[in-house]
C-alpha cells in the first residue's frame, strides 16, 4: 500500500514538474485592437475666400470659420471628419511684429515638450511666390502632432496646428497622422498669397 501511495505521489509530481518551465511566457490578456482605417483617395481642390491667401485642401475636408469668442477674421478650421481632427489655421497681418509671432509659435510648439518624445523641424521656402514657413511635427502622445506657420515676411502670417478630438495615443494615430502630414505639406506647397 505504501508503495501505491508513493508511486502515484511521484507520478502526479512528474506531471507537475513538466508543467513548469521557466520558457513558459506569464499568461497575459490579449491588448485591445486598433479599427482598421480606411484612408480616402488623394484628391484636392482650391480653396479662396476673402481671407489674403489661397490654397488647395483635400476633398474630404471642408472649412469652417473659427467660432471661438476671440477669433478674429480669417480664422479658420479645416475639419477632417472621416478623421475626428481639425487643423486650425490663424491668420495675422505682420506690422512690424513678426519676430513676436515667431516667438509665440516656437512657445506653443515647445509647449509639447512635455509629452513629446522628438519635435522635428521642415523648412519651407517658395522664393518666387514669397511663401516661407517651418514646420514641426512632433512625436509622440502630445495633443498636437503638427504644427506650422507662413509668412511672406513682409505682410502676411499663418500659423497652423492640428489637433485630434480623442486623448493622444500615437499607437492608433500614428497612420492617421502619416496621412494628414501629407496633405498639410500639401496645403504649404500649393500656398499663395493674394
Amino acid at each position: 500500500m505504501k508503495l501505491k501511495y508513493s508511486i502515484i505521489i511521484s507520478v502526479v509530481g512528474f506531471i507537475f514538474a513538466g508543467c513548469i518551465s521557466e520558457d513558459d511566457d506569464v499568461i497575459a490578456p490579449k491588448p485591445r485592437a486598433y479599427y482598421r482605417i480606411e484612408f480616402p483617395q488623394k484628391n484636392y481642390k482650391m480653396y479662396d475666400s476673402v481671407c489674403p491667401f489661397k490654397f488647395e485642401l483635400p476633398v474630404y475636408s471642408y472649412i469652417q470659420n473659427d467660432k471661438n469668442i476671440k477669433a478674429e477674421p480669417c480664422w479658420l478650421n479645416m475639419q477632417f471628419a472621416p478623421f475626428n481632427s481639425t487643423l486650425h489655421l490663424s491668420y495675422k497681418p505682420i506690422s512690424g511684429n513678426l519676430d513676436k509671432y515667431l516667438e509665440d509659435t516656437y512657445t506653443l510648439a515647445a509647449k509639447h515638450q512635455v509629452k513629446a518624445s522628438g519635435i522635428e523641424e521642415r523648412l519651407f521656402k517658395n522664393d518666387s511666390l514669397k511663401v516661407y514657413g517651418l514646420v514641426y511635427q512632433i512625436d509622440g502622445n502630445a495633443a498636437s502632432a503638427v504644427q506650422f506657420y507662413i509668412t511672406d515676411s513682409a505682410k502676411h502670417f499663418l500659423r497652423g496646428a492640428l489637433y485630434f478630438n480623442c486623448v493622444p495615443n500615437i499607437d492608433s494615430l500614428s497612420p492617421v497622422i502619416g496621412y494628414l502630414k501629407q496633405d498639410i505639406f500639401h496645403l504649404i506647397e500649393t500656398f499663395e498669397w493674394k
